[in-house]
């Protein structure tokens, strides 16, 4: 069946000259009763009507499509595109052009999506950013004032807000140093050593290093039955360290007093390895679980600035894995316990 959806502005100009074109030879052929008079009227009425068509859509319409191309791509035409326009985009037919202005249009509202999405994390991340400042500077500001105003000379006293003094500068060095981090992690700037080792002892090194946290909530860790075989990964050793670390003490903060922490070890497939850290503590509410990486971020229950930290934990967790080329992802119920999964490179020969 004859389609005119995709017509380009020649096989247009033909097809609209034909239909013109063939009652008037035939009425020139029944006035002159000639049929070589019909046939050169055809001929001639054709040819000039084509070109008189094909003049004005180039002129008048695809002109104005070149126009709106340009616009669209936002530049000043290149000797290559310019060959498009003059070659290629004539031999489009409408509905291709109409499908091109829809295709940028689409693009067009994704990155204004994107940049709208942009926009508010930029706003919650400077807020977030302000109140994590603004609340150690202002403890150290009150404390400053209190002994300048006579507490210096108070023996019972001015130790004391000395040493919660230099707790809140702790506080700004620690998240100036993690947000020094991440932004290194971002930019490239931290290259990875990647070795072979046993993912199991690496495990068991972070839960002698942080045992006496855990040992304060009479909280038990463990590999989880079934994983102690031994696994080997490819990856930064020191780096997984501190994603491990980062996992295991946010799993110490949240977890349940008495309860447990249990780390398992699988592999995926031949090549990579799935490795999760397990809490039965207050968990992560459902709509919060997509956020949990992001800087700052806390969820309203329980997760607050009283049980200390930065709240840069995760996310430096999630540079680090993704400088990796790898995922990490959160499965938690509330009330049951949280599960924080990465995954790394098997041992590479």
């Amino acid at each position: 069946m004859f389609n005119t959806k995709n017509l380009s502005p020649n096989k247009l100009s033909l097809l609209t000259a034909l239909f013109l074109s063939i009652p008037v030879s035939i009425a020139f052929y029944v006035v002159t009763k000639n049929i070589y008079a019909g046939i050169v009227a055809l001929v001639v009425d054709l040819i000039g009507t084509y070109l008189l068509i094909r003049f004005v859509l180039e002129s008048f319409i695809y002109r104005k499509i070149k126009l709106i191309y340009k616009f669209i791509y936002q530049t000043k035409a290149s000797k290559r595109e310019e060959m498009y326009y003059k070659y290629i985009l004539p031999k489009k037919s409408i509905d291709e052009v109409r499908q091109d202005v829809e295709l940028w249009a689409e693009e067009r509202k994704e990155e204004i999506e994107l940049l709208r999405n942009n926009e508010t994390y930029r706003k919650e991340f400077l807020q977030n950013l302000s109140h994590e400042f603004k609340t150690p500077i202002f403890t150290i500001q009150g404390y400053v004032d209190t002994l300048l105003d006579g507490a210096l000379e108070n023996p019972a006293v001015n130790r004391k807000f000395l040493e919660n003094a230099s707790k809140n500068v702790e506080r700004m060095v620690n998240l100036v140093s993690d947000l020094d981090e991440i932004t290194r992690l971002e930019s490239g700037e931290q290259p990875l050593y990647k070795e072979n080792f046993l993912i199991q002892d690496l495990i068991k090194d972070v839960f002698e290093t942080l045992s006496i946290k855990a040992s304060a909530r009479n909280m038990k860790y463990s590999i989880k039955k079934g994983c102690e075989q031994p696994v080997y990964v490819f990856a930064d050793k020191e780096k997984i360290s501190r994603v491990l670390i980062n996992l295991v003490e946010n799993a110490t903060k949240y977890g349940r007093t008495d309860g447990s922490i249990i780390a398992s070890v699988y592999k995926t497939d031949e090549h990579h390895v799935l490795i999760e850290i397990s809490d039965d503590g207050i968990g992560i509410a459902e709509e919060h679980l997509l956020r949990v990486f992001e800087r700052f971020y806390r969820t309203d229950r329980g997760r607050s600035r009283n049980v200390g930290g930065t709240g840069l934990g995760l996310s430096i967790c999630k540079h680090i894995i993704e400088a990796h080329g790898q995922t990490i992802h959160a499965r938690s119920t509330v009330d049951v316990g949280t599960s924080i999964g990465f995954t790394l490179d098997s041992k590479k020969d």
